[in-house]
């Protein structure tokens, strides 16, 4: 997840070792919650359909409803699913 983040242009990794994270002009694209669960920032007019397209890979807990995030998880995700989630993301945030 964190390798294909960083081949994204102008993605940087910061966060800390336990809880990485990457950004695109200082702005959330995907964050390490724990080591099964990474947070991932997604326009809510996409969100419904990834979630649909991916229903093992992702999820939205009810603190994140209203922002533009879900969850992924990883140990059940499907890498084509991630990497989907990862470019929604760098294309909201590189703007």
């Amino acid at each position: 997840m964190g390798r294909y983040a960083e081949s994204l242009p102008q993605v940087k990794r910061k966060g800390t070792e336990q809880r990485p994270a990457w950004y695109v002009h200082d702005r959330l694209v995907v964050r390490l919650q724990d080591a099964g669960t990474a947070v991932i920032r997604v326009p809510l007019s996409k969100r419904e359909a990834l979630l649909e397209s991916y229903p093992d890979s992702f999820g939205v807990p009810p603190r994140m409803e209203a922002h533009h995030k879900v969850e992924a998880y990883l140990d059940e995700a499907d890498p084509d699913g991630v990497r989907a989630a990862i470019d929604l993301a760098w294309e909201m945030q590189r703007r």
